[in-house]
């Protein structure tokens, strides 16, 4: 069983992806489709929602860091999945409430789940050297 947080965190991914997949529309209109499909938001939406708003409301200060940290990959390469991971990570990160590791290996974790097989080590590569640029760890 996942944790809530957990959970949330596969939410806003998944919002995300169905956001830039749809034209990047709000984030809210993207929340209101998915809510209609399955009926109603489930339990942790809410959390998932705000994280996925922040990704796409820093996305430019994002991708720049993203861009600066990922040496030798231009941000076109980067995969779509493995892009919003790394956004929501940062927005997390930014956020200030959960330690960059436990963020680090959550962002990690949905590498994993959701993205190849080489991307768990790329996020991991690039979320620790942002991270450490701002001083988390």
């Amino acid at each position: 069983m996942q944790r809530p947080e957990t959970r949330a965190r596969a939410r806003a991914l998944q919002l995300l992806y169905a956001w830039e997949l749809t034209g990047e529309p709000s984030i809210e209109r993207v929340v209101a489709r998915v809510a209609v499909l399955y009926g109603g938001a489930p339990d942790g939406y809410d959390r998932g929602a705000d994280l996925a708003a922040r990704a796409v409301a820093g996305r430019a200060d994002y991708d720049r860091r993203v861009a600066d940290a990922a040496e030798h990959w231009r941000l076109e390469r980067v995969g779509l999945i493995e892009r919003n991971i790394l956004r929501l990570a940062l927005a997390e990160l930014e956020e200030g409430v959960t330690p960059a590791r436990v963020v680090i290996d959550e962002a990690v974790k949905l590498a994993h789940w959701f993205a190849g097989a080489k991307a768990p080590a790329f996020i991991n590569g690039v979320l620790d050297a942002v991270a450490r640029d701002a001083g988390a760890l």
